[in-house]
């Protein structure tokens, strides 16, 4: 788990002062996860799910290494896709198929990360031979969501 974790470990107290002030003793232990911040309710559990505790779906994270690999490519980190795959140590053809995710719609993209595509869509499905149309991209998964509609 990432961030500072702070834990109850006592019974709070309250002590008064003679001149009128009043202390609140609230016994914690804190511990640091990662450099980010966690403060978590008596009973052990966090406030709120963080984002960032939540795992990333297999999409995203091809989605993800898609676009991670075309910056290389641009950025003439990398010569080729072949010199890329050998560095990462993959095979070419997976790196290709997640490169054709990059040029994915981008309601589609976000439906990816908002998890909201429909659950019959693959990323291999979308991987393999993407139309370049995106309202041909639409038409092959279906409708992405209620308020996605191609144009």
């Amino acid at each position: 788990m990432n961030g500072i974790r702070i834990r109850k470990t006592g019974a709070p107290d309250v002590i008064a002062a003679s001149d009128g002030r009043l202390t609140l003793s609230v016994p914690i232990q804190i511990k640091r996860r990662s450099g980010r911040k966690l403060v978590t309710l008596p009973s052990g559990e966090s406030a709120q799910p963080r984002p960032w505790d939540v795992a990333a779906t297999p999409m995203q994270l091809a989605l993800a290494r898609g676009h991670r690999w075309l910056a290389m490519l641009e950025s003439g980190e990398a010569q080729s896709i072949t010199e890329l795959a050998a560095r990462e140590k993959i095979d070419n053809s997976y790196m290709c198929r997640m490169l054709n995710l990059t040029t994915l719609a981008p309601d589609i993209v976000e439906a990816i990360l908002d998890e909201t595509l429909p659950p019959h869509v693959t990323v291999h499905e979308l991987a393999i031979s993407p139309p370049v149309l995106w309202e041909e991209q639409h038409a092959r998964i279906g409708v992405v969501g209620e308020e996605i509609q191609p144009e």
